[in-house]
């Protein structure tokens, strides 16, 4: 098992953007550009919660992977690294009782 898959295919997309392969789907992405990858990111995190919502687990972890996949390129995208996001999520793994409150209904539209 390869402990190493998410950094492996961050590189992989990563070359893609510098080397592109002509009918990759990366390649394709990135051609598109911004809004393209946004539009697949906003897709693929709306699939995530249609299949949720069903008994399939199998298709929810088809789902996640694409999500993740299109973050990656994302990521990639505005030059934002898996080391970045590491720190990050050690900053945060750090707080404790940071729990945000509720927002406030909205009750004057």
């Amino acid at each position: 098992m390869n402990e190493k898959v998410i950094e492996d295919l961050y590189e992989v997309i990563k070359d893609r953007r510098v080397n592109p392969i002509e009918g990759s789907y990366t390649k394709y992405l990135f051609d598109k550009g911004i809004d393209k990858i946004l539009k697949k990111v906003g897709e693929e995190a709306t699939e995530v919660i249609v299949a949720s919502k069903n008994a399939d687990k199998t298709e929810l972890i088809t789902e996640i992977c694409d999500l993740c996949y299109h973050i990656l390129v994302l990521m990639a995208e505005k030059d934002i690294s898996l080391e970045e996001i590491r720190v990050e999520l050690e900053k945060r793994r750090q707080k404790t009782a940071n729990k945000k409150s509720e927002r406030a209904e909205i009750t004057n539209l």
